[in-house]
């Protein structure tokens, strides 16, 4: 069995401090996937060495306190890249891959990828088409390899009506436009597996994020952002997808929650 967990942890040391490593070291993963990590790698080593990690690739942003994405393995790590392909998203730290070696499983190419929140009619939301071009690129050259590959993170979109629970008010806001959501429709189109929706079945959610503010997250008032897309190999193997939705308001450690896939 290999279980990958997958969580934008809103900072990883702000996430430490409430105690998301603790739960990501009780849960036992053997690769943690991490975005919104905000954070130097001394920063980000001395928060998960709780882990006991053997090894930490790292997309740090340029940008000090913003972004970054990274993949804690309890295995080694090869050919570790970061940028999803595009100079201009270099040193973003929006997308980070690298093979892990399963002594069970075999090898496995793992992406962690934060995609733009955006914002409708800005710079903002061009810079986030600009990445989903990018990505739309890197995603098929991913495809064509013969390694099984995991691409999980925070995707920022909610792809059909299933995956957010305020449909009708958001249709004009970054997050659920329909240029946005004809992405992940050409991702499965082109063979992608969205796990988390292939476990589940068409039914709402289960959502991943909840505003911090009012009552979103005890009326489940939620969105379905946080991902994890599979080549359709990989997907066959599947056996399980959990979220750890907290079981209080009081005892959430990210605005996200961490999704875990299963496969055997």
């Amino acid at each position: 069995m290999l279980t990958i967990c997958t969580v934008n942890v809103n900072g990883v040391r702000a996430a430490h401090r409430r105690g998301g490593i603790d739960w990501l070291k009780q849960h036992r993963h053997d690769a943690v996937l991490l975005q919104e990590v905000r954070a130097s790698d001394e920063q980000l080593r001395q928060s998960v060495a709780e882990l006991e990690p053997t090894a930490v690739a790292h997309a740090q942003s340029d940008t000090p306190g913003r972004s970054g994405v990274a993949i804690v393995s309890g295995s080694e790590l090869a050919d570790v890249t970061i940028g999803v392909g595009a100079a201009e998203f270099e040193s973003s730290g929006r997308w980070v891959e690298a093979t892990l070696n399963h002594s069970d499983f075999g090898a496995i190419r793992l992406v962690s990828v934060y995609i733009h929140s955006g914002e409708a009619g800005t710079e903002k939301q061009d810079e986030k088409y600009r990445f989903l071009d990018a990505m739309t690129t890197r995603l098929a050259e991913l495809a064509a390899d013969p390694t099984p590959t995991l691409v999980c993170g925070d995707f920022n979109i909610a792809h059909t009506e299933r995956d957010i629970k305020n449909a009708k008010g958001n249709r004009n806001k970054a997050g659920f436009l329909a240029a946005e959501r004809e992405y992940l429709s050409g991702w499965l189109d082109s063979g992608w597996v969205d796990l988390g929706r292939a476990h589940a079945g068409e039914v709402d959610g289960p959502y991943t994020w909840w505003s911090w503010r009012g009552q979103a997250f005890d009326r489940d008032t939620g969105w379905r952002i946080d991902c994890a897309y599979a080549t359709e190999a990989l997907a066959q193997r599947l056996a399980d997808v959990t979220v750890g939705r907290a079981p209080s308001y009081a005892e959430r450690w990210s605005d996200h929650a961490p999704v875990t896939v299963a496969f055997h």
